[in-house]
């Protein structure tokens, strides 16, 4: 059985607050991935940028891999309080990752679409996969270092106590992104010029028609083979890409590992400061401010020293997207610690079961009542509305089994 893919390991022994307001942001970045993915209306801002540039649909899964980091922070020192050994969560760990990674390549496997699934075209990355890998470095990165007795920080900045007593884990993620820029920006890929991170195809008018993601790209290709890569990348329209390219690929889960890590900052706010809503507030106020961001992307789409790009999950796309997290989860945790004004339902219910709701969109989204064939397939008011019904289908079916105590966990 799985809990929520936040992947929370503990028996919520972490208050009833944290958890509202997590599977709130949980649940609200799942249901529009759900959404998106059911083809949002077929409006041009629910669908993936072809190659720089963000839109809504960006958004979804940095904000899943952001709250799944949250979660790790709150469950494991609360497990080690509880007296769980680190051997038994390290297992629980193991055991998690294993599953998401298996639903990911045998369950939720697009190159389904080619016919029986076979080794020879079996599509290794996806979205499962990257979050087992991430969950497992992040969470096994926290269980190394923190200690059931952990209290604040009592050093000489005590405006840094969230952050100076994780200095190794600082370290190994800054040792992670120094890896990513290397091998990105210093990697020799055959007949292209180095540090390339463009789309190939006619993009760069042509120059490059081989070289879609540039390393990235090269990386899988050599490790995975074009086989078990995605075979219909976001680029191949825009730039008539012939090559195929993996968003979810090897060089780009070191980046949401990055994203998970700030995620897992997010908790550890949470639980230094405690119920100190305007401590917690401020610094939320203060990881938002995107001037990272700002720097790297020189505030444009195209001409920044790295563009922001979901396709690459270049650093710039990871601190851009972490600054829209760290907003939605200071605004939900306003509504809902702060004002009580909101208990988090609707969205409340399907983060308790979002493995199943996640799967069951992706297996099921060809069946009636998801889907059914329109009268009008250029319209936009069809779409929407057989995209709304499917998504709301899946809130309905996470509230029923909320109701009949039903949570499938792993």
């Amino acid at each position: 059985t799985t809990d929520s893919i936040n992947c929370d390991p503990s028996p919520h022994p972490w208050s009833s607050a944290s958890r509202r307001r997590l599977h709130s942001l949980d649940t609200l970045s799942l249901v529009i991935m759900v959404f998106v993915n059911y083809g949002g209306g077929k409006y041009w801002f629910f669908k993936h940028e072809s190659w720089n540039g963000l839109t809504v649909a960006d958004l979804v899964f940095p904000w899943f891999v952001f709250i799944m980091g949250t979660s790790i922070a709150l469950a494991l020192g609360s497990m080690l309080r509880w007296g769980s050994s680190k051997w038994k969560v390290l297992r629980k760990i193991l055991w998690r990752t294993f599953v998401l990674i298996l639903l990911g390549i045998i369950v939720v496997n697009p190159n389904y679409c080619l016919g029986p699934l076979s080794w020879d075209n079996l599509r290794i990355p996806g979205v499962l996969q990257r979050l087992g890998f991430t969950y497992l470095v992040v969470a096994a990165l926290e269980l190394l270092f923190t200690r059931a007795d952990s209290g604040t920080w009592e050093g000489r900045f005590p405006a840094l106590q969230d952050i100076l007593p994780y200095w190794p884990q600082w370290l190994f993620i800054l040792v992670l992104e120094a890896i990513w820029l290397c091998l990105t920006f210093l990697l020799p890929v055959p007949d292209c010029p180095r540090g390339y991170i463009g789309p190939g195809g006619i993009g760069d008018f042509g120059k490059y028609p081989n070289c879609t993601g540039g390393a990235a790209g090269y990386i899988d290709r050599l490790l995975l083979g074009e086989k078990h890569m995605y075979q219909h990348p976001s680029s191949g329209v825009t730039y008539q890409t012939t090559m195929p390219y993996d968003p979810e690929g090897i060089l780009g889960t070191i980046n949401s590992i990055v994203m998970a890590f700030l995620g897992l900052q997010a908790g550890r706010i949470t639980l230094f400061y405690k119920d100190q809503h305007k401590q917690i507030m401020s610094r939320f106020i203060i990881w938002g401010i995107g001037i990272i961001s700002a720097i790297l992307t020189k505030c444009s789409k195209e001409e920044g020293f790295i563009p922001i790009n979901k396709n690459l999950w270049s650093i710039s796309y990871v601190t851009t997207t972490s600054c829209f997290a760290f907003t939605l989860l200071l605004l939900i945790y306003y509504l809902v610690d702060v004002k009580k004004w909101w208990s988090g339902a609707p969205f409340l219910y399907p983060g308790m079961n979002s493995i199943l709701v996640y799967t069951g969109h992706q297996v099921f989204a060809n069946y009636f009542p998801f889907k059914w064939k329109m009268q009008d397939s250029q319209s936009h008011a069809e779409h929407l509305t057989q995209n709304l019904i499917a998504t709301t289908l899946w809130v309905v079916i996470s509230y029923i089994l909320y109701r009949r105590r039903i949570f499938w966990k792993i």
